[in-house]
């Protein structure tokens, strides 16, 4: 088994997010050899700003250098299913921001691809990784709950509430048909499969686009920036601002969730509730030491993030004692620490906590059938083809 410490990984892209892998990536004691740029130039820069040691100048001289095992991809989805594939056929590890593709078709590629290379492919949905996200499905596979009825919830955020709001995601060409179930309606699907053990199976989605037209500034704008000032051209939104799901789950339960980028005041608002058969468990993701526990008679609980009250799987991904503040940048730290274990083990786990290249294709799936619905105006089955079939078709 080899040692996490003495592996090495490269960040693709500069911005945001890429600081927070690369922050937790040095907390677990991987090292980070150096950034991937959309240029040299951005390169240099990103590094600089980073604190990395090292610009590549591109992408093809990351993946020549032998050095590195994991390559982290946080560049525009267009970029996704490309670089996720080269990585892997060079043989490096890989952990993906969602989307992990543009369409299902490339998500297919790749869940084959890693399949075939043995190699570890995580996709980055760090929402698994709060220790009540845990605690909630500790509860719910163990029975304590009773069988689930309904998941409710929503994920709000306002930041591109103004028509002078800005980013690569509002272009479809980069982002995807779906920008907002994309980019963070993924997220709740991905979360609510994994606090019930259910997947999704069939969607009736209505999308709204509430600003028609964007001011697009000329130069580059990161995410979260709002609108960069200076010169800007008006381009037409070509995918939602906001969405309202209805969901079935397997097993019998229902769902609904609210998507939005233009809820004013919510800035990361993730919040879930499993309505079960005995008890109800609910969690907010601004509220994330919380775990709200509803009975029917008794009296309703807090559970208040501590791992000495938490149940072990869920005490395991807690970083400080009860009553200290934790939350978002911990949920890449415990994400990394499992997925850097199974490569450091030499193989993916079949039980893996984090998810693989196997559940983003199974989100773009979901992806599918929302936007397929939004559509036609009609419940739509998520169109998962059976395992069985799939083996054969890849044999053929």
């Amino acid at each position: 088994m080899v040692d996490i410490s003495t592996l090495s990984a490269a960040v693709v892209g500069t911005g945001f997010i890429a600081g927070v892998h690369i922050d937790a990536l040095r907390r677990l004691g991987v090292d980070v050899r150096g950034v991937v740029g959309s240029s040299a130039e951005r390169a240099a820069l990103g590094a600089a700003e980073l604190g990395v040691g090292y610009a590549y100048a591109s992408f093809e001289e990351m993946l020549l250098d032998t050095a590195v095992d994991v390559v982290h991809i946080t560049s525009p989805n267009d970029s996704h299913a490309t670089q996720a594939e080269a990585a892997l056929r060079a043989g490096k590890h890989v952990v993906c921001e969602k989307p992990l593709a543009m369409t299902s078709k490339e998500t297919a590629r790749l869940r084959e691809l890693a399949e075939e290379t043995g190699l570890v492919a995580a996709v980055n949905f760090n929402l698994r990784f709060y220790p009540h996200v845990r605690e909630m499905r500790e509860r719910i596979s163990s029975d304590s709950t009773g069988t689930p009825y309904l998941v409710v919830g929503s994920y709000l955020q306002d930041w591109l509430l103004k028509d002078t709001d800005w980013n690569w995601r509002a272009d479809s060409a980069r982002g995807g048909e779906l920008r907002a179930v994309g980019d963070v309606g993924s997220h709740w699907f991905d979360l609510a499969s994994f606090v019930t053990g259910r997947r999704i199976v069939e969607v009736m989605a209505e999308l709204a686009t509430f600003v028609p037209v964007r001011r697009k500034p000329v130069g580059p704008v990161e995410s979260f920036s709002g609108g960069a000032g200076g010169e800007t051209v008006d381009v037409a939104s070509s995918s939602e601002d906001a969405a309202v799901i209805m969901i079935r789950f397997e097993g019998g339960a229902l769902g609904t969730v609210t998507v939005s980028q233009v809820s004013a005041g919510r800035k990361n608002a993730v919040s879930i509730e499993v309505n079960a058969a005995t008890d109800s468990v609910a969690w907010c993701g601004e509220r994330p030491d919380e775990l709200w526990i509803g009975h029917r008679s008794a009296p309703n609980e807090i559970l208040l993030r501590d791992p000495a009250l938490l149940t072990l799987e869920a005490g395991l991904l807690a970083r400080t004692p009860g009553g200290h503040a934790e939350g978002f940048e911990n949920a890449f730290l415990g994400l990394y620490r499992a997925v850097y274990g199974d490569i450091a083990r030499g193989r993916p786990s079949p039980d893996a906590a984090y998810a693989t290249f196997a559940d983003g294709h199974d989100e773009m799936l979901i992806l599918d059938a929302v936007a397929s619905s939004a559509r036609t105006g009609r419940w739509t089955a998520v169109r998962r083809i059976p395992e069985h079939t799939r083996t054969r078709r890849s044999e053929e």
